[in-house]
């Protein structure tokens, strides 16, 4: 008995390390770099609150149509501060939510509180970067609200919302990590009207300012064109949203 017992408290604390290394590894999320905390403050253009989560509004008119955007894996959310803040410029509500362990998987419904927060919008699509694309898409198939989801290096986990309504962009690098293969096998998975934005040079850390990402491929363009083009086409989705 003795022998079981040990062998009991060997892996109940083989268990406990792991958790807490999990937990450690996740708690030290990369970024974010100067450009994002900049971008965290309010300017003429753009009112910027934080509280449970971080608004994005624009300051000299109402917006109808918001964007609840969900952040890529370990990655701390203000990251994406820079993009987001860009977007709201240009008329748009940008709701970005921190996630539990810096992970999208483990908080899918963070977005939720900005529904009822937010009743004078009248469209609503969510998104996010590499993880946090997969998670928007888990959060729009139980969220009636979300008419759109927009991928930022990122796609849908299944095939689940293939023949929704939901209108789809995807955006991508052609030097991303997952490769382009992997883009092209994922397209059956969103709708056969997906819209596709590549670009070329971009890579996967670049949809934010949190710095290289291990397993990265270098980019050819700076960060700052990058996120420019991202910009831009997440907004032309967002205009068209409201047609």
């Amino acid at each position: 008995m003795k022998i079981v017992k040990r062998i009991l408290l060997g892996l109940l604390a083989v268990i406990v390390a792991s958790i807490l290394g999990f937990a450690g590894w996740a708690e030290t999320p990369m970024g974010p770099r100067t450009e994002a905390l900049a971008a965290l403050k309010s300017d003429p253009s753009v009112i910027v609150q934080v509280g449970d989560f971080i608004t994005f509004q624009p300051a000299d008119k109402q917006p109808d149509t918001g964007f609840i955007f969900y952040p890529g894996g370990r990655v701390d959310y203000r990251s994406y501060a820079a993009p987001l803040h860009a977007i709201a410029e240009q008329g748009y509500l940008v709701v970005l939510v921190p996630v539990r362990l810096n992970l999208a998987f483990f908080d899918i419904n963070a977005g939720a509180p900005a529904f009822s927060q937010f009743p004078e919008i009248n469209h609503w699509a969510a998104g996010g970067h590499s993880l946090g694309g997969v998670a928007s898409a888990l959060f729009a198939k139980d969220h009636p609200e979300i008419e759109g989801l927009i991928f930022w290096a990122s796609y849908p986990a299944d095939d689940s919302l293939k023949n929704s309504d939901l209108k789809m962009l995807s955006i991508y690098g052609t030097n991303d990590m997952a490769g382009m293969v992997k883009f092209d096998e994922t397209k059956p998975l969103l709708t056969s009207d997906a819209r596709y934005v590549v670009i070329q040079g971009g890579n996967h850390a670049q949809f934010g300012d949190y710095g290289p990402q291990p397993g990265d491929n270098e980019a050819t363009i700076s960060r700052s064109e990058q996120q420019a083009q991202v910009v831009s086409a997440t907004v032309e989705f967002l205009q068209e949203l409201r047609k």
